[in-house]
């Protein structure tokens, strides 16, 4: 469709589970009509938001042992929005299967870390009440396979609950969408529409595409790492690179009954190794994620290659600050080992160990790389201070916001949308009406 002369009062540029949370946020609880979103591939969530490519879960904080409590409180605030919009669509008439649910814990091994477990504890069950601490025996009835094989005098712990959410968040992308079609069937979405620049034009934004031109009052890009990259194009981010952290899986026949996390290792921004059943094969069991760096905003994308080096910045600034961050002793190791899990058949006979500290029994033969499985992250490299910046990536501008990468990934993608929304309002100078407290009727 040739959109040259449009004019839309917010265009969202990106259909991943970002976009389509803030698209659906703009048509049920606003009065904002005039509503356009792009998405430069033929189906949303094809990118970060696919099954394929990321770990599938819903975060809470409760089993993540690398939140703060504060954190914890914050994420789980979001992450309830999520859990309420699943469970009030399980049985709707979509035919979308959004996700399946099965118990989860956090396994300590050895003393240091069944202490600091024990430790962790208190505090995190007051703030989720289903969180129980469990004993080797109990941990043995619910995933026996943990215990089988294990060294009897060695000492584990874990912390469980049953609100195991795994998501498919590309359905969570479709049902966000027939959903805001059906509050506001006027909207503009279009796919296969890929934006190849924007300007600011007096007082709109004009976005040129593949498809014609499009001009918007108030845009918001979620395109992860490309986010970055357009906001540099307005002179937003000057200051910012990119670390594309891509995660690889190997794959086991079912050996859980549900979520098993490890103990984060300190210092890592990235997740320690886990088993997690398939969203909709339970009859298969993830490892992962690895944690490499690769030089693409996209993962199996290789055009995005240049596009890296576009965003990464020239000059010896993101140079410096790479190499400070890639050469920490702590992160080098990680980053050495886990390149090494992605060599074939030499890279699973390492990968097993991190493997068998959950599963101790597994046979070599039974795990298999996941070939074509797992994603990108974009982590976000601040050129000023030389420093990784963990969480949110969100950088506002003249009516324009750019969201580089939500935290912690998908789980947050409702309480980013309520964010955006009370942004985009403001930039309308409050012409426009927001209705939070149906928002947080409905959702929190």
């Amino acid at each position: 469709m040739d959109q040259t002369n449009e004019k839309f009062e917010v265009l969202i540029v990106g259909g991943g589970v970002v976009g389509t949370a803030l698209l659906y946020t703009l048509s049920k609880y606003t009065d904002i009509k005039n509503v356009c979103l792009i998405e430069k591939y033929s189906d949303f969530g094809l990118v970060n938001s696919a099954s394929y490519n990321n770990s599938q879960t819903l975060h809470f904080g409760d089993i993540e042992t690398n939140y703060s409590i504060e954190k914890a409180r914050n994420v789980k605030r979001m992450a309830d929005m999520v859990m309420n919009y699943l469970e009030r669509e399980k049985d709707s008439n979509q035919g979308l299967r959004l996700f399946s649910k099965f118990p989860k814990m956090v396994l300590a091994v050895g003393k240091e870390q069944v202490e600091g477990l024990r430790k962790r504890y208190p505090p995190f069950s007051e703030l989720f009440p289903k969180l129980k601490m469990i004993e080797k025996e109990e941990i043995g009835k619910i995933e026996p396979r943990v215990l089988e094989g294990r060294d009897p005098h060695q000492e584990i712990l874990a912390l469980v609950t049953e609100d195991g959410y795994t998501v498919d968040f590309k359905q969570l992308c479709h049902s966000f969408v027939n959903n805001a079609l059906q509050k506001n069937p006027l909207l503009s979405i279009n796919l296969g529409t890929k934006l190849l620049n924007i300007s600011r034009t007096g007082d709109h934004y004009t976005v040129n595409t593949n498809k014609g031109i499009i001009k918007a009052s108030t845009v918001v890009i979620a395109a992860g790492g490309h986010s970055l990259l357009i906001a540099k194009s307005l002179g937003y981010g000057k200051n910012l690179s990119i670390l594309s952290m891509a995660g690889s899986f190997y794959t086991a026949p079912k050996v859980l009954n549900g979520k098993v996390y490890t103990i984060q290792q300190p210092k890592l921004p990235f997740a320690a190794i886990h088993g997690d059943p398939e969203v909709h094969s339970s009859d298969v069991t993830r490892f992962g994620p690895t944690a490499m760096p690769i030089f693409q905003l996209e993962r199996h994308n290789w055009p995005s290659f240049w596009e890296y080096w576009k965003t990464f910045g020239l000059g010896l600034s993101p140079v410096i600050s790479l190499s400070k961050i890639i050469f920490d002793r702590v992160l080098f190791a990680y980053v050495f080992m886990n390149f090494l899990y992605d060599i074939p058949y030499f890279g699973k006979k390492l990968f097993i160990r991190e493997v068998r500290k959950i599963v101790p029994s597994l046979k070599l033969s039974e795990l298999r790389f996941a070939k074509g499985i797992g994603g990108t992250r974009p982590q976000i490299v601040n050129n000023t201070t030389r420093k990784l910046e963990l969480g949110e990536a969100k950088l506002d501008g003249d009516n324009i916001i750019f969201n580089i990468t939500p935290s912690p990934g998908a789980s947050t993608c409702l309480g980013n949308a309520f964010t955006d929304v009370s942004k985009i309002v403001e930039f309308f100078g409050n012409k426009y009406r927001f209705d939070k407290e149906a928002f947080e009727k409905d959702l929190c």
